[in-house]
């Protein structure tokens, strides 16, 4: 039984064509991943469903009696209360059950006539059945592992939704909309501001959804672990491929041999991401220390492709020098909570360090430490004369809306737009989805998805020596991110970053660092850093 059905929908808005004759079905059980490029109407198929949106023409039927629970990062909660209280009014009816045989143990008790105590065991049995059929035996555990695999303590808990942050507020709506129990969930970026546990406990507490869902992610080994098939919004339309994101990429790669490619470079990033899927496979399969070696000289025999040549075109004329930064015993702390302390390492060229941990532990403090946005208590942060640095997040944020894309890409000082050749520039950009049209629009026009990518232009071509990201792939689309991939694996200086994407830090990292001791070991060309972080 189809419990959403969309029959040859069109949506347009304004002048803009989002849908055109849109098939979709949801049976029970389903797990789709919706993916596609920034605007092209993921979030608007995810609108048709909760009837937010209506469509120029066709129909989009919902199966009378479906529950439906959407997350989105723009969810809305009670920001007066705590999330442990918004938590608990989701059992509102146990909680009167509870009541009510709490009230019932106090009669028995009170040795009653014996049609009266007949009277409360028969009461006493219906709402035990209640009981069991709501599950309602243990909600205090269930609301506690909830918040607790989403990284909530104490203070988190305790505090009114309005002063957590607005990572903290979408953890909150995840946390209720999973407690909620819906027959079909609706997920828009769900693993964003989540940390590598947070995520995995989301892939685990899918094992036992028996509901359907509709995925929204550009997080290539959730959808690998979680989705049934992958619904692509392309050209208007919607296309579906049986399985999960690595057989999706199989298959893409097959279709787009017998149809002209929009994106010129498309193939060759599935290409890169096929290859990536199969080195982890080989690699998990493998019992032999020295794989990593062997898949260094697969990846080195490998013919260097179109993608790569406008990659190292563009760094061409880039020389970076070999220390670009030191640390000596920097300590950071908030109140009584020790974010790290005494930590020492060298940022030296090539260097792609990706910092892992729990959410609250440090890591992107150590960033704007890095920056200088933020002081440290104590140590030192001394960069090399000459050895600049760039925060993409810092760049995303200072964005000026009346600013055209052309003139924010070409407006950082160092900027490669000014040294490179326009034409290498101009194909980079291509590859970053930005058309001749694209280049002339103004900022505060343009989505936060396509704000991402200007900003991660801006920072890959500042002509810095270090790149600073946090979170980088939160915004950005499957294409977008495979770009950035090949970018920062070409790029000559040295990247820090941190992220919780798994597929993004097995691709582009040469060092991990992380306080959890089981990420601390990953191969010979991989370390753990200081601790505390």
């Amino acid at each position: 039984m189809s419990l959403i059905r969309l029959n040859d929908v069109s949506v347009r808005f304004e002048n803009h064509q989002i849908l055109r004759e849109a098939f979709f079905k949801l049976e029970s059980g389903d797990r789709v991943g919706l993916i596609g490029r920034n605007g092209s109407g993921k979030s608007t198929l995810l609108k048709l469903v909760l009837d937010q949106v209506s469509p120029d023409t066709g129909t989009v039927s919902v199966e009378l009696g479906t529950k439906i629970g959407y997350f989105s990062q723009f969810s809305e909660l009670n920001g007066a209360s705590t999330i442990s209280e918004v938590l608990n009014e989701l059992f509102a009816e146990v909680k009167g059950i509870e009541t009510e045989l709490s009230e019932i143990d106090g009669a028995i008790a009170a040795d009653p006539k014996p049609d009266e105590m007949e009277r409360l065991i028969h009461r006493q049995s219906e709402l035990f059945e209640s009981m069991d059929r709501l599950d309602g035996w243990d909600y205090p555990r269930s609301i506690d592992t909830v918040l607790t695999q989403l990284g909530f303590d104490e203070a988190h808990r305790a505090c009114s939704i309005d002063s957590l942050s607005g990572g903290w507020r979408n953890r909150a709506a995840l946390a209720k909309i999973l407690l909620e129990d819906p027959d079909v969930l609706l997920l828009d970026e769900p693993t964003n501001f989540l940390d590598v546990a947070g995520v995995e406990w989301l892939e685990n507490w899918f094992k036992s959804f028996q509901g359907a869902a509709i995925i929204v992610s550009h997080d290539r080994k959730f959808l690998d672990s979680v989705v049934t098939r992958i619904v692509e919004v392309e050209n208007f339309h919607l296309h579906e491929y049986p399985g999960n994101f690595a057989q999706y990429v199989v298959a893409k790669q097959f279709k787009l041999k017998t149809l002209e490619s929009q994106f010129v470079h498309e193939s060759e990033l599935l290409a890169f991401e096929a290859e990536g899927i199969s080195d982890r496979r080989e690699a998990a399969k493998a019992a032999s220390k020295g794989l990593d070696n062997k898949l260094s000289k697969i990846k080195k025999s490998r013919a260097p492709r179109p993608v790569d040549k406008i990659i190292t075109e563009v760094y061409g004329g880039l020389h970076i020098k070999d220390t670009l930064c030191r640390v000596e015993g920097l300590s950071k702390s908030y109140g009584e909570k020790t974010l790290f302390a005494d930590l020492s390492f060298e940022v030296r060229r090539g260097n792609r360090l990706v910092i892992l941990g729990a959410n609250g532990s440090g890591k992107s403090t150590l960033l704007r430490v890095l920056t200088q946005e933020e002081n440290q208590d104590s140590g030192y942060v001394t960069w090399t004369k000459g050895a600049a640095v760039v925060s993409y997040n810092q760049i995303l944020e200072e964005l000026d809306n009346e600013d055209t894309v052309t003139h924010a890409v070409n407006s950082m000082p160092d900027s490669l737009a000014l040294t490179a050749t326009k034409k290498s520039v101009n194909r980079f950009l291509t590859m970053f989805q930005f058309s001749e049209a694209d280049l002339k629009n103004r900022i505060g026009n343009l989505s936060g998805g396509q704000r991402a990518r200007v900003a991660m232009a801006m920072c890959l071509l500042s002509g810095a020596s270090v790149l600073v990201l946090d979170e980088p792939t939160n915004h950005l689309d499957m294409s977008s991110t495979q770009v950035m991939e090949r970018a920062l694996l070409h790029f000559p200086g040295a990247v820090v970053v941190v992220s919780h994407d798994r597929f993004f830090t097995e691709k582009i990292a040469t060092r991990l660092w992380c306080s959890a001791p089981s990420t601390q070991s990953r191969g010979k060309s991989r370390s753990a850093g200081p601790k505390g972080i």
